[in-house]
């Protein structure tokens, strides 16, 4: 029998997809004030000159320690450097400070399942989706987060049905949803790596329940 893919391996196709994006960063932010902040962080992390990056944004931050868009590239610059706690903790604060904002929902949710907390993912983007129900890229998540634990739960009813003739086939059709195809980029569910699309002035919430 052919091995399952993991959670770990759906989170795979997460690198690529953050240096790709990462210019893109920049257009999300609107022309203001502090639009050359972001987008020299932004050139750093594009160069993968995270350490300066990093300064950079801590650097920021020290005088608007609440700015949302910056907090979000630090979460980003964090799971750069193979840092997930500590993009984890950013982006669980912004999810109670903004809970309107739907990035770090997915962003956050992408790190349980890379952890193989695949209930925490799905809930926190769900959360992401209530917040944005056009927001695609959790929808995908969404999708290939609900197959991996269709596949466990599959793999559970095989064990204590082994005789089952339609578990097996029901499995290999997962396994091939969640399978890249040749040539392809490793599967890995991607992160969001543009700032948070609302960036006005946001009231942080006084309580926020935490996905």
């Amino acid at each position: 029998m052919h091995t399952l893919p993991s959670p770990l391996n759906i989170l795979q196709k997460m690198a690529a997809l953050l240096s790709l994006c990462a210019a893109l960063v920049v257009t999300a932010i609107p022309t203001g004030a502090h639009a050359d902040d972001y987008s020299d962080v932004n050139r750093l992390v594009t160069a993968r000159k995270l350490g300066e990056a990093l300064a950079k944004a801590d650097a920021y931050l020290t005088g608007k320690p609440r700015d949302p868009q910056m907090r979000f590239i630090k979460g980003v610059i964090h799971n750069d450097m193979g840092q997930s706690a500590e993009a984890m903790a950013i982006f669980r604060q912004l999810n109670q400070d903004y809970p309107e904002l739907p990035e770090p929902y997915n962003n956050l949710a992408v790190l349980y399942a890379g952890q193989g907390d695949l209930d925490k993912a799905r809930i926190a983007l769900e959360m992401a989706i209530r917040t944005n129900p056009s927001y695609a890229a959790a929808h995908e998540n969404l999708g290939d987060v609900l197959l991996q634990l269709a596949s466990q739960s599959y793999a559970k009813a095989l064990q204590h049905e082994p005789r089952n003739a339609s578990l097996p086939n029901k499995l290999s059709l997962i396994r091939n949803l969640l399978s890249p195809p040749v040539k392809s980029p490793p599967n890995r569910l991607p992160m969001t790596n543009t700032t948070p699309a609302n960036t006005s002035p946001v009231t942080p919430a006084t309580s926020a329940t935490k996905p």
